[in-house]
C-alpha cells in the first residue's frame, strides 16, 4: 500500500476518521514552517496537506491568502517547498504530504519536472485546485508515471452524474467542499452535509475527505461520523497569525488546538 492508503485504514481500523491539516508551506517562514509541519505530525495529524504558495489563490479565503503571502514576502521558493518536504521526510517517512496548489506553478517549469521532483521530495498527492479533470490528461499521466496520487474536488453544487465522472478520476482521496465560496472558518456546517456525502460515497470506494470552514472539535466529529477524512485548515492557520514574531507562541497554541481537534476524529 502507499502512504495514503494505509493512512486511511489505519484511522478506519482504530474506529475514526483521518484527520487532514492543511498549512502553507513556507509560513510565516521557511525556518518556522519546518517546526509548524513538526508540531502539526507530533499532535497526531493523518495527512499533512501543505499548500504552495502562489500569488494567486483564487480558491482561498483572506486566512489561506494571507498565509500565502507571508511565505512569498519572506522569500519561500519552490526549491524551499521541497526541501521541506525532504527535512521532514528525514524524520518521517510515514504521514502522507499532498501538495494543495494551482496548475500554472507546476506547469511553468514543466509539468512532468515536477511532479517528477515531488515524487523524488517525498510527497504523496497532488490537489490542484485550478485543475479539470477534463484538462488534467497530462497531469494525470505525469502522476501514474512517477507515483503520485491525484485528489479532485467536488462542490455542494456538483450534479450527481459529474460527481461519478470526477470520481474515477482519484487515485488517492476526494476532497468535499463542504460549501461553495473559498476557504475560511464557519460557525456551522453546511445542512445538506450528510445527504452529499452519502450521494458521492455511491459513486466511488475511494477515501472520502471533507474540508472548509470546519474549525472545532464537535465540528470535527460530526463530520468523522460521516466522512472518512476530516480537513482543518484556517483554524490551524490563525495560531501562525494570531501569534507573529513568536515562535513559541504558535506551536504550543497550534500544539493545543489540533490535539483537541484530532480527538473529534473518534467515532466509534
Amino acid at each position: 500500500m502507499n502512504r495514503i492508503e494505509n493512512a486511511f485504514q489505519n484511522a478506519r481500523s482504530e474506529g475514526r476518521s483521518a484527520f487532514v491539516s492543511y498549512v502553507c508551506a513556507g509560513d510565516p517562514d521557511p525556518e518556522t514552517s519546518l517546526e509548524v509541519c513538526r508540531t502539526l505530525l507530533r499532535s497526531g495529524v493523518d495527512v499533512l496537506e501543505l499548500g504552495v504558495p502562489f500569488s494567486d489563490p483564487l480558491a482561498d479565503g483572506l486566512t489561506n491568502q494571507l498565509a500565502a503571502q507571508r511565505a512569498l514576502e519572506a522569500g519561500t521558493t519552490r526549491s524551499d517547498v521541497f526541501d521541506l518536504v525532504r527535512a521532514i521526510r528525514k524524520e518521517n517517512d510515514t504521514t502522507p504530504i499532498v501538495f494543495y496548489t494551482y496548475y500554472n506553478l507546476m506547469f511553468s517549469g514543466g509539468l512532468d519536472d515536477y511532479v517528477a521532483e515531488a515524487a523524488e521530495a517525498g510527497v504523496d498527492g497532488l490537489l490542484v485546485l485550478d485543475l479539470p479533470p477534463e484538462e488534467a490528461e497530462d497531469h494525470m499521466a505525469a502522476c501514474d508515471a512517477h507515483g503520485v496520487k491525484t485528489v479532485f474536488l467536488l462542490a455542494p453544487t456538483t450534479p450527481e452524474e459529474r460527481v461519478e465522472y470526477i470520481a474515477r478520476f482519484a487515485t488517492g482521496f476526494i476532497y468535499y467542499v463542504s460549501r461553495t465560496g473559498v476557504t475560511g472558518v464557519r460557525d456551522n456546517l453546511a445542512s445538506d452535509l450528510e445527504e452529499m456525502v452519502a450521494m458521492i460515497k455511491r459513486h466511488t470506494d475511494k477515501p472520502l475527505v471533507v474540508g472548509f470552514g470546519i474549525h472545532n472539535r464537535e465540528q470535527v466529529r460530526s463530520v468523522a461520523e460521516l466522512a472518512d477524512g476530516v480537513v482543518v485548515g484556517s483554524a490551524i492557520v490563525n495560531t501562525i497569525k494570531d501569534n507573529l514574531g513568536d515562535r513559541a507562541a504558535t506551536l504550543d497554541r497550534m500544539g493545543d488546538l489540533v490535539t483537541d481537534l484530532v480527538q473529534g476524529t473518534q467515532v466509534d
